[in-house]
Protein backbone atom coordinates (compact mmCIF):
# COMPACT_ATOMS: atom_id res chain seq x y z
CA UNK A 1 0.00 0.00 0.00
CA UNK A 2 1.26 3.42 -0.76
CA UNK A 3 1.98 5.28 1.83
CA UNK A 4 0.32 7.82 3.16
CA UNK A 5 1.10 11.63 4.96
CA UNK A 6 -1.46 13.16 7.27
CA UNK A 7 -3.55 16.45 5.88
CA UNK A 8 -2.30 17.74 9.00
CA UNK A 9 1.18 17.69 7.80
CA UNK A 10 2.09 21.31 8.19
CA UNK A 11 1.29 22.14 11.12
CA UNK A 12 2.90 19.23 12.66
CA UNK A 13 6.15 20.23 10.84
CA UNK A 14 5.23 23.92 11.92
CA UNK A 15 4.95 22.67 15.76
CA UNK A 16 7.61 20.86 15.85
CA UNK A 17 9.80 23.68 14.29
CA UNK A 18 8.92 26.47 16.70
CA UNK A 19 9.38 24.18 19.81
CA UNK A 20 12.80 23.52 19.02
CA UNK A 21 13.14 27.14 18.61
CA UNK A 22 14.54 26.80 14.99
CA UNK A 23 14.16 28.80 11.92
CA UNK A 24 13.45 27.41 8.62
CA UNK A 25 16.72 27.31 7.50
CA UNK A 26 18.05 25.33 10.71
CA UNK A 27 15.05 23.19 10.18
CA UNK A 28 16.09 22.35 6.45
CA UNK A 29 19.84 22.11 7.70
CA UNK A 30 19.24 19.61 10.11
CA UNK A 31 16.90 17.40 7.63
CA UNK A 32 19.17 17.77 4.41
CA UNK A 33 16.98 20.19 2.56
CA UNK A 34 16.76 23.82 1.16
CA UNK A 35 14.88 26.18 3.25
CA UNK A 36 12.54 27.04 0.70
CA UNK A 37 11.12 23.08 0.84
CA UNK A 38 10.44 23.56 4.17
CA UNK A 39 8.59 27.06 3.67
CA UNK A 40 6.55 24.90 1.41
CA UNK A 41 5.57 21.92 3.68
CA UNK A 42 4.52 24.49 6.00
CA UNK A 43 2.18 26.45 3.50
CA UNK A 44 1.36 23.47 1.98
CA UNK A 45 2.18 23.99 -1.02
CA UNK A 46 4.16 20.40 -1.31
CA UNK A 47 4.37 17.24 0.67
CA UNK A 48 7.17 16.12 2.25
CA UNK A 49 8.28 12.89 1.10
CA UNK A 50 8.19 9.36 2.73
CA UNK A 51 11.49 9.66 3.67
CA UNK A 52 11.72 13.24 5.02
CA UNK A 53 8.56 12.51 7.11
CA UNK A 54 9.82 9.62 8.33
CA UNK A 55 12.33 12.35 9.95
CA UNK A 56 9.68 14.36 10.87
CA UNK A 57 8.21 11.30 12.93
CA UNK A 58 11.72 10.25 14.24
CA UNK A 59 12.43 13.67 15.57
CA UNK A 60 8.72 14.15 17.35
CA UNK A 61 9.16 10.60 19.10
CA UNK A 62 12.82 10.86 20.29
CA UNK A 63 13.25 14.53 19.95
CA UNK A 64 15.03 17.53 17.38
CA UNK A 65 18.59 15.60 17.81
CA UNK A 66 16.66 12.41 15.74
CA UNK A 67 16.08 14.46 12.65
CA UNK A 68 19.48 14.49 10.88
CA UNK A 69 19.33 11.69 7.77
CA UNK A 70 22.36 9.67 9.76
CA UNK A 71 20.43 9.19 12.80
CA UNK A 72 19.56 5.46 12.54
CA UNK A 73 23.29 4.99 11.13
CA UNK A 74 24.92 6.58 14.15
CA UNK A 75 21.99 4.88 16.79
CA UNK A 76 23.47 1.30 15.31
CA UNK A 77 26.79 2.54 15.47
CA UNK A 78 26.54 3.75 18.66
CA UNK A 79 24.71 0.52 19.99
CA UNK A 80 27.01 -1.76 18.75
CA UNK A 81 29.85 0.16 20.33
CA UNK A 82 28.21 -0.68 23.62
CA UNK A 83 26.79 3.18 24.41
CA UNK A 84 23.25 4.31 25.76
CA UNK A 85 20.61 4.57 22.74
CA UNK A 86 17.14 5.56 23.54
CA UNK A 87 14.54 3.03 23.07
CA UNK A 88 12.55 2.69 19.65
CA UNK A 89 9.23 4.35 19.81
CA UNK A 90 6.66 1.63 21.61
CA UNK A 91 3.75 0.24 19.24
CA UNK A 92 1.01 1.21 22.21
CA UNK A 93 -2.24 -1.19 21.53
CA UNK A 94 -4.37 0.96 23.75
CA UNK A 95 -5.95 2.94 21.37
CA UNK A 96 -9.81 2.76 20.84
CA UNK A 97 -10.79 0.15 18.63
CA UNK A 98 -13.61 2.47 16.85
CA UNK A 99 -10.99 4.67 15.83
CA UNK A 100 -8.71 2.01 14.56
CA UNK A 101 -11.57 0.46 12.71
CA UNK A 102 -12.76 4.36 10.58
CA UNK A 103 -9.00 4.60 9.94
CA UNK A 104 -8.72 1.28 8.46
CA UNK A 105 -12.23 1.46 6.53
CA UNK A 106 -11.01 5.41 5.51
CA UNK A 107 -7.91 3.60 3.83
CA UNK A 108 -10.09 0.60 2.46
CA UNK A 109 -12.67 2.86 0.72
CA UNK A 110 -9.48 5.13 -1.17
CA UNK A 111 -8.98 2.23 -3.25
CA UNK A 112 -12.69 1.44 -3.54
CA UNK A 113 -12.56 3.04 -7.93
CA UNK A 114 -10.19 -0.24 -8.64
CA UNK A 115 -12.92 -2.39 -7.49
CA UNK A 116 -15.87 -0.19 -8.61
CA UNK A 117 -15.10 1.40 -12.01
CA UNK A 118 -18.22 3.56 -11.62
CA UNK A 119 -16.77 3.92 -7.93
CA UNK A 120 -18.22 7.85 -7.67
CA UNK A 121 -22.14 6.61 -8.41
CA UNK A 122 -21.44 5.14 -5.01
CA UNK A 123 -20.52 7.60 -2.90
CA UNK A 124 -22.35 10.74 -3.99
CA UNK A 125 -26.31 11.35 -3.77
CA UNK A 126 -27.48 10.78 -6.91
CA UNK A 127 -28.84 7.92 -9.21
CA UNK A 128 -27.56 8.82 -12.31
CA UNK A 129 -29.55 8.50 -15.63
CA UNK A 130 -28.22 6.20 -18.91
CA UNK A 131 -26.84 8.95 -20.78
CA UNK A 132 -25.23 11.05 -17.61
CA UNK A 133 -22.83 7.41 -17.21
CA UNK A 134 -22.49 7.14 -20.89
CA UNK A 135 -20.88 10.89 -20.87
CA UNK A 136 -19.15 10.57 -17.72
CA UNK A 137 -17.77 6.82 -18.14
CA UNK A 138 -17.93 6.10 -21.43
CA UNK A 139 -16.62 9.80 -23.12
CA UNK A 140 -15.04 12.09 -20.65
CA UNK A 141 -13.36 9.63 -18.65
CA UNK A 142 -11.58 7.76 -21.20
CA UNK A 143 -9.73 10.98 -22.48
CA UNK A 144 -6.26 11.29 -21.44
CA UNK A 145 -6.40 14.91 -21.96
CA UNK A 146 -10.37 15.71 -21.59
CA UNK A 147 -11.36 19.01 -24.06
CA UNK A 148 -15.11 18.42 -24.26
CA UNK A 149 -17.62 20.48 -25.08
CA UNK A 150 -20.94 19.31 -23.09
CA UNK A 151 -23.72 20.90 -24.82
CA UNK A 152 -27.06 18.81 -23.67
CA UNK A 153 -30.31 20.72 -23.44
CA UNK A 154 -31.15 22.67 -20.43
CA UNK A 155 -32.29 20.07 -17.64
CA UNK A 156 -30.38 17.28 -18.49
CA UNK A 157 -28.29 17.57 -15.53
CA UNK A 158 -24.74 18.49 -16.89
CA UNK A 159 -23.74 19.54 -13.05
CA UNK A 160 -24.37 16.16 -12.10
CA UNK A 161 -22.26 14.75 -15.08
CA UNK A 162 -19.05 17.31 -14.35
CA UNK A 163 -19.52 17.02 -10.68
CA UNK A 164 -19.31 12.75 -11.07
CA UNK A 165 -16.36 13.14 -13.18
CA UNK A 166 -14.82 15.54 -10.63
CA UNK A 167 -15.67 13.10 -8.10
CA UNK A 168 -14.25 10.10 -10.54
CA UNK A 169 -10.62 11.53 -10.91
CA UNK A 170 -10.25 12.60 -7.39
CA UNK A 171 -11.32 9.34 -5.93
CA UNK A 172 -8.72 7.57 -8.87
CA UNK A 173 -5.93 10.58 -8.12
CA UNK A 174 -5.89 11.63 -11.42
CA UNK A 175 -6.25 15.40 -10.41
CA UNK A 176 -5.74 17.18 -6.87
CA UNK A 177 -7.05 21.00 -8.17
CA UNK A 178 -9.77 21.81 -9.81
CA UNK A 179 -11.04 25.01 -10.70
CA UNK A 180 -15.01 25.66 -11.50
CA UNK A 181 -15.66 28.76 -13.52
CA UNK A 182 -19.78 29.71 -13.90
CA UNK A 183 -21.52 32.93 -14.05
CA UNK A 184 -21.88 34.65 -10.88
CA UNK A 185 -25.49 33.45 -9.91
CA UNK A 186 -24.71 30.05 -10.55
CA UNK A 187 -21.49 30.75 -7.77
CA UNK A 188 -23.45 29.56 -4.90
CA UNK A 189 -25.72 26.58 -7.04
CA UNK A 190 -22.49 24.76 -7.73
CA UNK A 191 -21.03 25.52 -4.81
CA UNK A 192 -24.39 23.56 -2.82
CA UNK A 193 -24.52 21.02 -5.87
CA UNK A 194 -20.52 19.60 -5.26
CA UNK A 195 -21.06 19.95 -1.24
CA UNK A 196 -24.55 18.05 -0.67
CA UNK A 197 -24.48 15.20 -4.09
CA UNK A 198 -20.69 14.73 -4.16
CA UNK A 199 -19.61 15.85 -0.45
CA UNK A 200 -17.41 17.96 -2.01
CA UNK A 201 -16.12 21.29 0.04
CA UNK A 202 -15.37 23.48 -3.04
CA UNK A 203 -14.61 27.09 -1.91
CA UNK A 204 -16.18 30.15 -3.30
CA UNK A 205 -13.71 32.68 -4.31
CA UNK A 206 -14.75 36.49 -4.50
CA UNK A 207 -12.71 39.71 -6.11
CA UNK A 208 -12.27 41.16 -2.33
CA UNK A 209 -10.11 37.83 -1.42
CA UNK A 210 -7.83 38.67 -4.10
CA UNK A 211 -7.42 42.12 -2.76
CA UNK A 212 -4.97 41.16 0.61
CA UNK A 213 -3.86 37.72 0.06
CA UNK A 214 -3.56 34.99 -3.05
CA UNK A 215 -6.87 33.05 -3.28
CA UNK A 216 -5.44 30.50 -4.98
CA UNK A 217 -2.68 29.39 -2.89
CA UNK A 218 -3.32 26.77 0.00
CA UNK A 219 -5.15 23.59 0.48
CA UNK A 220 -8.21 25.10 0.48
CA UNK A 221 -7.90 26.48 -2.79
CA UNK A 222 -7.53 22.83 -4.25
CA UNK A 223 -11.36 23.00 -4.82
CA UNK A 224 -12.73 26.66 -5.65
CA UNK A 225 -15.48 28.13 -7.34
CA UNK A 226 -14.81 31.63 -8.82
CA UNK A 227 -17.83 33.59 -11.33
CA UNK A 228 -16.20 34.21 -14.74
CA UNK A 229 -16.22 38.09 -14.74
CA UNK A 230 -14.09 37.98 -11.23
CA UNK A 231 -11.66 36.04 -12.56
CA UNK A 232 -11.56 37.71 -15.81
CA UNK A 233 -10.65 41.00 -13.72
CA UNK A 234 -6.95 42.01 -13.72
CA UNK A 235 -6.67 41.87 -9.88
CA UNK A 236 -7.84 37.93 -9.46
CA UNK A 237 -6.42 37.16 -12.87
CA UNK A 238 -2.79 38.01 -11.44
CA UNK A 239 -3.13 35.71 -8.32
CA UNK A 240 -3.38 33.09 -11.03
CA UNK A 241 -0.38 34.75 -12.40
CA UNK A 242 2.06 34.46 -9.27
CA UNK A 243 4.45 31.91 -9.43
CA UNK A 244 3.25 30.64 -6.01
CA UNK A 245 -0.04 29.62 -7.42
CA UNK A 246 0.03 25.97 -8.53
CA UNK A 247 -1.64 24.74 -11.68
CA UNK A 248 -5.15 23.60 -11.79
CA UNK A 249 -5.69 19.95 -13.12
CA UNK A 250 -9.73 20.27 -14.16
CA UNK A 251 -10.92 23.74 -15.24
CA UNK A 252 -15.02 24.03 -15.72
CA UNK A 253 -16.61 26.41 -17.45
CA UNK A 254 -20.76 26.59 -16.92
CA UNK A 255 -22.26 28.40 -19.33
CA UNK A 256 -19.86 28.38 -21.88
CA UNK A 257 -21.48 30.64 -24.42
CA UNK A 258 -20.99 33.04 -22.67
CA UNK A 259 -17.06 32.95 -23.56
CA UNK A 260 -17.74 34.88 -26.84
CA UNK A 261 -15.74 35.58 -29.47
CA UNK A 262 -17.06 36.92 -33.02
CA UNK A 263 -16.42 38.62 -36.35
CA UNK A 264 -16.05 42.30 -36.51
CA UNK A 265 -17.33 44.35 -39.47
CA UNK A 266 -13.54 44.90 -40.88
CA UNK A 267 -13.28 40.86 -40.57
CA UNK A 268 -11.28 41.10 -37.76
CA UNK A 269 -11.73 38.70 -34.49
CA UNK A 270 -13.33 40.42 -31.65
CA UNK A 271 -12.48 38.02 -28.19
CA UNK A 272 -13.84 39.55 -25.34
CA UNK A 273 -11.79 38.96 -22.09
CA UNK A 274 -14.06 36.32 -21.09
CA UNK A 275 -13.02 34.20 -24.13
CA UNK A 276 -9.18 35.78 -23.50
CA UNK A 277 -9.67 34.20 -20.01
CA UNK A 278 -10.44 31.23 -21.78
CA UNK A 279 -7.69 31.02 -23.74
CA UNK A 280 -4.99 31.56 -20.98
CA UNK A 281 -6.65 28.65 -18.40
CA UNK A 282 -6.37 26.06 -22.05
CA UNK A 283 -2.74 27.58 -22.45
CA UNK A 284 -3.84 29.41 -25.80
CA UNK A 285 -2.71 32.96 -25.00
CA UNK A 286 -1.47 35.37 -27.04
CA UNK A 287 1.35 37.57 -26.90
CA UNK A 288 -0.29 40.00 -24.73
CA UNK A 289 1.07 40.53 -21.16
CA UNK A 290 -2.20 40.70 -19.78
CA UNK A 291 -3.16 37.34 -20.01
CA UNK A 292 0.15 35.26 -19.92
CA UNK A 293 0.26 32.33 -17.60
CA UNK A 294 3.08 29.78 -16.82
CA UNK A 295 1.17 26.76 -16.71
CA UNK A 296 -2.46 25.89 -18.17
CA UNK A 297 -5.13 23.17 -16.77
CA UNK A 298 -4.47 19.54 -18.06
CA UNK A 299 -8.39 18.72 -18.48
CA UNK A 300 -11.00 21.57 -19.69
CA UNK A 301 -14.56 20.89 -19.83
CA UNK A 302 -16.93 23.44 -21.43
CA UNK A 303 -20.46 23.26 -20.30
CA UNK A 304 -23.59 25.45 -22.55
CA UNK A 305 -27.29 24.42 -23.00
CA UNK A 306 -27.45 27.42 -25.67
CA UNK A 307 -27.12 26.52 -29.24
CA UNK A 308 -25.38 28.65 -31.84
CA UNK A 309 -28.97 28.98 -33.37
CA UNK A 310 -27.33 28.43 -36.80
CA UNK A 311 -24.43 30.59 -36.65
CA UNK A 312 -20.89 28.73 -37.56
CA UNK A 313 -18.87 31.22 -35.93
CA UNK A 314 -20.06 30.18 -32.15
CA UNK A 315 -18.85 26.70 -33.14
CA UNK A 316 -15.79 27.58 -34.53
CA UNK A 317 -14.78 29.38 -30.93
CA UNK A 318 -15.89 26.19 -29.23
CA UNK A 319 -13.63 24.23 -31.08
CA UNK A 320 -10.57 26.42 -30.87
CA UNK A 321 -10.62 26.16 -26.97
CA UNK A 322 -10.80 22.23 -26.99
CA UNK A 323 -8.84 20.97 -30.25
CA UNK A 324 -6.63 23.80 -31.28
CA UNK A 325 -4.61 21.89 -33.67
CA UNK A 326 -8.09 21.40 -35.70
CA UNK A 327 -9.04 25.55 -35.32
CA UNK A 328 -7.28 28.34 -34.32
CA UNK A 329 -8.23 32.00 -34.31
Amino acid sequence: MKHEIPSEFSERIQRLRTQASLSQSGLAELMGVTPAAVSHWETGKAKPSWKRWQQILRAEALGIHALPEDFVEKAVKESSAGFAVQAPLEIDFSTDPEVVRLVTEGHRLAYGHQVNPTYATEISQIEPLPHQRIAVYERMLRQPRLRFLLADDAGAGKTIMAGLYVREMLSRRLTRRVLIVPPAGLVGHWESEMHTLFSLPFRPIEGSDARQSNPFVGLESDLAIVSVDTLAGERTFSRLQEPETLPYDLVIFDEAHKLSAHWSPNFQIEKTNRYLLAEALAGLAGDDPRWQLGWCCQHLLLMTATPPMGKDFPSVSYTHLTLPTIYSL
